[in-house]
Formats: C-alpha cells, sequence, structure tokens
C-alpha cells in the first residue's frame, strides 16, 4: 500500500436537520490509491484519542461511510445510510475519532447505477441481486484509500463502527489493527426492512432482524 499525505485541514461547523450540532476538522489527501476525493472528518478531541491509543488505551472510533446522495441529502428512506451517518457524527464526536467519507456510491457502481438497481428491486430482487444483473459486483468497494488516510494521521487502531464485516476484514488486511467492531442502531422503516434483511442474511451484517421486523411494523 502506498503512502498518502495530507493536503489540507480545515474546520468546518456542521448541523443536522434534526439540529443536532458538532465542529468537524476536514481533511483532504495527496496521493490516495483511487484517486477520488475522499475526505477524512476529525469529530471531538480525536488528538487526544489518538493520543489514548497510542498509550495502549482505547482507539479512536472510527466509521468509513459510504457517500448516499439518496439517503444522506435527500432522506431517502429506501436505505439506513443517512441516519447512520448521523448517528456516527454524535458517537465520534462523543468518543473522538474519525468518520471517513468515501466516494463509493452505490457500493461503487455510481448513482445512475443504484437508481437502476433500485428499479430491478421493486421488481422483487434484492439490493446484492440488482447489482449483479446490472453486470455489476455485489459490492465492488475497497477500503485501500481508507487505510491510506487512518495511516496519514497516525490511526493504526482503531474501533470500528460498522455493521459490516467486509470492512474490519478488508482494513485488517491492510494493515489498520481493528480492536473492536462496534454496531450501528437499526435504523428500520417500511421502506427499507426487505434492504437491511438483505444485509444480514446474505453478508453477515450485524443487524438485529428481530428490531427490524418489529419497527418495520409500527413505521
Amino acid at each position: 500500500m502506498t503512502t498518502a499525505t495530507v493536503r489540507t485541514q480545515v474546520r468546518v461547523p456542521i448541523r443536522f436537520p434534526d439540529g443536532y450540532e458538532t465542529t468537524a476538522d476536514v481533511v483532504t489527501f495527496h496521493g490516495l490509491a483511487d484517486g477520488k476525493e475522499h475526505l477524512l472528518l476529525g469529530l471531538g478531541d480525536w488528538h487526544a484519542a489518538l493520543a489514548r491509543s497510542h498509550h495502549g488505551g482505547a482507539a479512536p472510533l472510527v466509521r468509513p461511510h459510504s457517500e448516499c446522495l439518496t439517503g444522506d441529502v435527500f432522506g431517502s428512506q429506501r436505505c439506513d445510510c443517512g441516519p447512520q451517518l448521523r448517528e456516527a457524527a454524535e458517537r465520534i464526536t462523543d468518543a473522538g475519532g474519525f468518520l471517513l467519507y468515501l466516494r463509493q456510491e452505490g457500493r461503487e457502481i455510481g448513482l445512475y447505477a443504484k437508481l437502476d438497481a433500485y428499479a430491478l428491486q421493486d421488481r422483487g430482487l434484492d439490493t446484492y441481486e440488482a447489482n449483479t444483473a446490472l453486470g455489476h459486483g455485489e459490492d465492488e468497494r475497497d477500503y485501500t484509500a481508507a487505510a491510506q488516510m487512518l495511516a496519514a494521521v497516525g490511526a493504526d487502531h482503531i474501533r470500528l463502527l460498522s455493521n459490516n464485516p467486509d470492512k474490519a476484514r478488508q482494513l485488517a488486511a491492510l494493515g489498520v489493527t481493528v480492536s473492536e467492531r462496534i454496531p450501528t442502531a437499526v435504523h428500520a422503516s417500511s421502506a427499507n426492512v426487505r434492504y437491511l434483511a438483505a444485509k444480514r442474511d446474505h453478508t453477515s451484517h450485524s443487524i438485529d432482524l428481530d428490531a427490524v421486523l418489529a419497527l418495520a411494523v409500527t413505521a
């Protein structure tokens, strides 16, 4: 894995639609493996979290979050991306750590293809079957750039905020020590229950399906 370096760091106040506010040190990079404009957001007292980790304490809390225009910006309920982003911002601010905003729309198949996949899901395919029906892999994301970003800010040990075991596997293979994998909450609605169930059943995401179904019934 090649080395990436910090390009700029800018402090940005952030406010979510529900009123939650935090401040992020937004970092850009030179030398990312895929050439994309990924962002690292340092949240809370991330400096102290790094120092603590380097002295054998708890590692910074980190979420690699894949860009989702429909969920993150427009509040689509067909996925859980927007609520996960909001949850991650608060939890990482409280703990000290990093939110990696990765330009990997639609599990790296792109926005238009993701919407094509939605159309196929409306005909009965699940989220993974729809991707493969379009000629893509089930999940084409690669976390090399994420590992480079973490290395550039000195985060070689992390606590991973994610339901996805593949993120932990890839990061570990890239030299990032994942001391703990912490699941996000279940963000269910009647519009995304099939999507969440597919992630739980097909790729072993850490999702309590019983809780999902119970929440969907009352949504």
